[in-house]
């Protein structure tokens, strides 16, 4: 981009025909012409340039859907971005393009649960083998690839657990063996760091999450590269996977702000970070502790970190536990996360998938935590207050 990402953010996708400055919502299911050669004009774009927003029904989308596809293409910095009516159904999209009866699958062990269902059982179904590696082990990677390894899928960092994975030894090992990627880059946005430049061929994120900001939009995103592209677009069409207009619009005017909220996400973080990292009963999971492998891998591929973290808290007493998360007044009880305010969640083993290669002792227990916008001194107190009730 010419401009900066900031500046990019608050110029694009101005409406001068109508004169506003977000696009305007525009629903149809009938795409109407004013002729039959009109159609086929437009049809004939479509095949020219399958990228181009050239709408002959309603499924394809609307100039509401485009835009926004326009816009998260240049962010990503990708040759294309497909736009899904939930963070899920990108990744299904991802993975639905790409891999058939009889290929192999190796996904990172600690990825969001209904994502290890789906590879794990589901594709099982279908004679589709799946196989997790160890996260900060990589040779669980690479022993495992065989002549029928069709994907390879990341997400970093993991989800819960948040371990940061070493980016370019997975794109080196992928590359060599002429392996497909994906990664769910949804901690972090292409603000922090661009998948697709990296190397991978695949980039989901969750728009339901940092690019709506609200807590009121379901929505994701799958930013491909050229290799991948007509994979993708047939697997999209046939399946009608496919963002509204009306979630569309309010993703991109959340967009407007998405480098101001997550720098003050990050912001808040890293003060919360430092006042939690006092206690010697919690492990931060988040990328703060200089001297762990975690945060060098963090170092080494992001520009930031976002404003999700978790907490290994060790205590004999789990209902003590539970009173921490249960007596904060500021942090709203809810899945899903990224949006203004904060919220904490006391994570039950099966919310994090049955893993491999995380063992995590009965003493021992997860607290996610997301930290909004609120001012970081009110959420310190909050804190204080709570954990002194945990045993």
């Amino acid at each position: 981009m010419v401009k900066s990402f900031k500046t990019f953010l608050k110029h694009t996708a101005k409406d001068y025909h109508n004169q506003s400055v977000n696009p305007p919502v525009v629903r149809a299911s009938t795409i109407i012409f004013k002729s039959m050669q009109d159609i086929r004009k437009m049809q004939n774009k479509a095949k020219k340039d399958p990228t181009g927003g050239h709408f002959d029904y309603g499924r394809q989308g609307t100039s509401t859907t485009h835009i926004l596809s326009k816009i998260l293409t240049k962010m990503e910095e990708s040759y294309h971005v497909f736009t899904t009516p939930t963070g899920f159904g990108s990744v299904f999209l991802a993975i639905f393009s790409v891999v058939r009866p009889g290929d192999e699958i190796i996904c990172a062990d600690p990825v969001y649960h209904p994502t290890r269902l789906l590879t794990q059982d589901f594709l099982k179904e279908f004679n589709i083998k799946t196989i997790f590696y160890n996260p900060h082990n990589l040779k669980t990677l690479q022993r495992n690839i065989t002549n029928k390894t069709k994907l390879i899928f990341v997400e970093n960092p993991g989800s819960n657990s948040f371990e940061f994975q070493d980016l370019s030894k997975i794109i080196s090992i992928a590359k060599k063996n002429k392996i497909l990627t994906a990664i769910d880059n949804t901690w972090a946005t292409p603000y922090f760091f661009k998948p697709i430049k990296f190397g991978f061929d695949m980039s989901i994120v969750s728009a339901t999450k940092y690019y709506s900001g609200h807590s009121d939009v379901m929505g994701g995103s799958l930013a491909v590269n050229k290799k991948v592209f007509s994979k993708v677009k047939t697997a999209e069409r046939i399946t009608g996977l496919r963002l509204g207009p009306d979630d569309a619009y309010l993703i991109t005017r959340g967009l407007r702000t998405l480098d101001v909220r997550l720098d003050r996400h990050q912001e808040n973080a890293k003060k919360i970070a430092g006042f939690l990292s006092k206690y010697k009963n919690i492990k931060l999971l988040y990328p703060y502790k200089k001297d762990s492998f975690n945060f060098r891998m963090w170092k080494k591929y992001y520009s930031g970190a976002s404003g999700l973290m978790g907490l290994k808290i060790k205590s004999k007493n789990i209902n003590s536990v539970r009173k921490f998360v249960n007596s904060l007044k500021l942090f709203g009880y809810g899945y899903s996360w990224g949006g203004f305010e904060s919220l904490a969640l006391h994570q039950e083993f099966r919310e994090t998938g049955n893993r491999n290669f995380m063992k995590l002792p009965k003493d021992e227990h997860l607290v996610r935590l997301h930290i909004g916008l609120e001012d970081p001194k009110d959420l310190i107190e909050d804190l204080k207050k709570s954990l002194k009730l945990i045993k």
